[in-house]
């Protein structure tokens, strides 16, 4: 029996169809890698987009400060912290003083300067673990973990100083705006109290820093002195 084989005279066209089929494979793979990249670039995108519009909702975007609903969210949690751990949670609230005063003789430009002054210096005076908040209008808040109410009267006292120190001109003609000072007020957390009986503390004590004479800070302890007596 004779056993016959089959021979390729030429093997060049069948290279020729392989080199041809790795080509198309390399371009398929190049196209699927290209197409994967783009994608992963638009869910980057996507994302950052995501992280901007909640950076947005939970700041304000005169101050850049943290919003009320930031606020509320970063209060809430402190509390729950205070409780477990026993450790201090104060809080000081700022008003400026005679705000309406700049609004009416320099304009609301030189009205929105004054808030991003004042806020400025309260970002500036605050630790990182600590919040700085636009409560509403010209009030201010910052939320200090673990600080006693000396403590939180100490930071009220350094960012009164620092602001009524500030010297403030008109952007377009460099004339000197009348000096800024704020009035504040400082209240420590109770256990189990709700954040809005702590904020009305706080709110009664930066009520009466303002019937005292303003540009000054007075505690909730202050008050229950003043009470009393």
């Amino acid at each position: 029996m004779s056993t016959q084989f089959e021979t390729v005279s030429d093997p060049r066209p069948v290279l020729e169809r392989l080199v041809e089929e790795l080509s198309n494979a390399t371009t398929r793979a190049s196209s699927l890698e290209g197409n994967f990249l783009k994608a992963s670039q638009e869910l980057d995108s996507i994302s950052d987009s995501l992280k901007l519009a909640e950076l947005h909702s939970n700041t304000d975007a005169l101050t850049g400060l943290a919003n009320r609903r930031s606020l509320a969210a970063f209060l809430r949690a402190a509390q729950i912290a205070a409780m477990e751990t026993g450790d201090p949670l104060s809080i000081l609230m700022i008003d400026i003083d005679h705000f309406k005063k700049f609004n009416d003789s320099f304009g609301h430009p030189v009205g929105d300067q004054v808030l991003r002054l004042v806020a400025k210096v309260l970002q500036e005076n605050v630790r990182e673990r600590d919040l700085a908040a636009r409560y509403g209008g010209e009030e201010l808040i910052a939320v200090l973990p673990g600080a006693t109410l000396d403590q939180c009267n100490d930071v009220a006292e350094r960012i009164r100083r620092r602001i009524s120190e500030a010297r403030l001109t008109r952007r377009a003609t460099g004339e000197e705006i009348s000096r800024v000072t704020v009035s504040i007020g400082a209240a420590q957390f109770r256990m189990g109290e709700s954040a809005d009986t702590l904020i009305e503390r706080c709110d009664r004590a930066l009520y009466q820093a303002k019937r005292s004479g303003r540009n000054c800070i007075v505690t909730e302890t202050a008050i229950e002195d003043v009470i009393a007596a």
